[in-house]
């Protein structure tokens, strides 16, 4: 018998955090459960999620959420890493600079205009890009087997999007975000995560931001890219 594959991808705030590493920590026990009672010599496989809660500061009239420092995706500062171990040689160009696979990688896209985006606008978008609107109130990328691949979440405390009122809802921006290592098929999600970011923008009027809150270059998206 195949193996349940149990994909979640998790961003949260404050209780909601709380709630959701809960509900976690309930689906991965249960997995292992099954597992050792169809194998008795099975191990029960860990499936660690690194979760930081996301820190606020003032945008006029709310709170915005500031999107996941680098530290959840690389203690450097940045995606690029160098070996330790090479040397630079005179009869060699020096080698280009590798990187490390984010355990999140996370873009964000910024409204141009001062009162952010309209909630009308945001499920206009959404609803062309295919997103579709989940369990957790954020809209979310399903794969075949209706597994997450990525989510998009709102800026502005708690994260979530409401399901009504939507003519009166704004926000500054958004926050897209998806696990590697979840993935079957990383590769493949981030080609489609870039190319709906990027037709957000056009529909939606707005600047990606990378994971140091500056503008993503091609450079970063194919240095990203290398590393799946």
């Amino acid at each position: 018998m195949d193996k349940e594959v149990l994909r979640i991808v998790i961003i949260a705030t404050g209780l909601i955090i709380v709630i959701v590493m809960l509900t976690w920590g309930y689906l991965k026990d249960r997995q292992s459960q099954r597992e050792m009672d169809l194998e008795d010599d099975a191990e029960p496989q860990p499936q660690p999620v690194r979760n930081e809660p996301l820190s606020t500061s003032p945008v006029g009239d709310d709170e915005y959420i500031e999107p996941l420092g680098p530290a959840i995706l690389n203690s450097s500062e940045n995606y690029y890493t160098n070996d330790e171990d090479d040397e630079e040689e005179e009869d060699f160009a020096p080698a280009p600079p590798r990187i490390a696979t984010p355990a999140i990688i996370q873009f964000c896209l910024v409204a141009r205009a001062e009162e952010g985006f309209n909630g009308l606008d945001l499920i206009r978008a959404f609803r062309i890009a295919g997103l579709k609107y989940g369990s957790l109130k954020i809209f979310e990328r399903l794969d075949a087997n209706q597994l997450v691949d990525f989510g998009v979440a709102c800026m502005v405390e708690p994260g979530t999007f409401p399901s009504g009122h939507l003519d009166t809802f704004y926000c500054p921006g958004i926050v897209f975000f998806m696990q590697p290592d979840a993935l079957d098929d990383a590769l493949a999600v981030f080609d489609d995560y870039v190319e709906t970011i990027r037709m957000l923008a056009v529909e939606l009027e707005g600047d990606i931001w990378d994971h140091q809150r500056r503008p993503l270059t091609e450079a970063t998206v194919q240095a990203i890219r290398q590393s799946l």
